[in-house]
C-alpha cells in the first residue's frame, strides 16, 4: 500500500500516475478520487477513462479503484500482487463489490 511509482503501486497511486502521464492531475487517495467527476448510474454508461470503485473490505467504503478501459473491463493495481491487471467488471468478486463509477467525459 502507498505505492505511487512503477517500482510499486497501490490502486489509487497507479491511477494518479496514469492520469499524470496524460497531463491530468487527480488526488492521491481512493476516497479523494471518488469525489471527482459525475457519478454514472450503471455499467452500461461507462466509457474508457472512467474511474470504477469497489468496497473490498478496506478501511473506507471506497477501498479500491480501477480505470475502465471498455468492453466491460478495467485495469488496476490489485493488493494481492505486484503486477497491473485487467479484470472484468462482471467477474463474481468485482461484481459483488462494485459501488459505481465516476466519469470525467460528458457530452
Amino acid at each position: 500500500f502507498g505505492g505511487t511509482t512503477p517500482k510499486g503501486f497501490d490502486c489509487s497511486g497507479y491511477l494518479q500516475y496514469v492520469f499524470q502521464k496524460h497531463g491530468i492531475s487527480i488526488p492521491r487517495t481512493t476516497d479523494e478520487q471518488y469525489k471527482l467527476g459525475q457519478r454514472t448510474k450503471s455499467t452500461k454508461e461507462l466509457v474508457a477513462g472512467d474511474l470504477v470503485f469497489f468496497n473490498t473490505g478496506g478501511s473506507s467504503q471506497y477501498s479500491h479503484v480501477g480505470l475502465y478501459i471498455g468492453n466491460g473491463e478495467f485495469i488496476h493495481a490489485p493488493s494481492s500482487g505486484k503486477t497491473i491487471k485487467t479484470e472484468k467488471l462482471s467477474s463474481p468478486y468485482y461484481a459483488k463489490h462494485y459501488l459505481g463509477a465516476h466519469t470525467f467525459f460528458t457530452e
